[in-house]
């Protein structure tokens, strides 16, 4: 059986990734996951740690931006489905970028997302073969793409 590779992309303040991960071992689905670096702190200075520090936090951010592109992109390459989480609390540019880039690519993507964002990424959704309210949508969504079931 085909190993299918899941990028699940998108906030990083909440857990939501965990139910899917949870839900596909119980399935025993042939899926491998994976994700951004979801330590905030590390992914917002790891391009200064490593190459050395900034004065002007433009620069900071854009050296950071640029070596969490190298995981990003090459993840987003190598997956068969691309999830992308938009969550409530902050504006997900990060994942706006990862949806169009995916979807740019041709990748089968789905969007999760809280009903009350339906209007601002309206665009968004359109690009997508589906969009979802929760994580357990998403599972079940693997579920039957991968499998041909349907949970009942």
């Amino acid at each position: 059986m085909t190993t299918w590779r899941v990028y699940l992309s998108g906030e990083i303040h909440t857990d939501w990734r965990d139910p899917i991960m949870a839900r596909a071992g119980e399935l025993n689905l042939p899926v491998e996951f994976s994700a951004p670096v979801t330590d905030h702190p590390a992914s917002d200075d790891c391009g200064a740690f490593i190459l050395g520090g900034e004065d002007k936090k433009f620069w900071y951010d854009h050296k950071g931006a640029k070596v969490n592109a190298i995981r990003t992109r090459t993840l987003i390459e190598k997956a068969d489905i691309v999830v992308v989480r938009f969550g409530e609390q902050y504006k997900q540019w990060n994942a706006a970028f990862d949806a169009g880039y995916a979807a740019a690519l041709g990748k089968s993507l789905i969007v999760i997302h809280d009903p009350a964002l339906t209007h601002p990424l309206k665009e968004v959704d359109a690009a997508a073969l589906a969009v979802a309210e929760t994580s357990e949508q998403v599972a079940d969504i693997l579920k039957y793409v991968i499998l041909g079931e349907l949970s009942r």
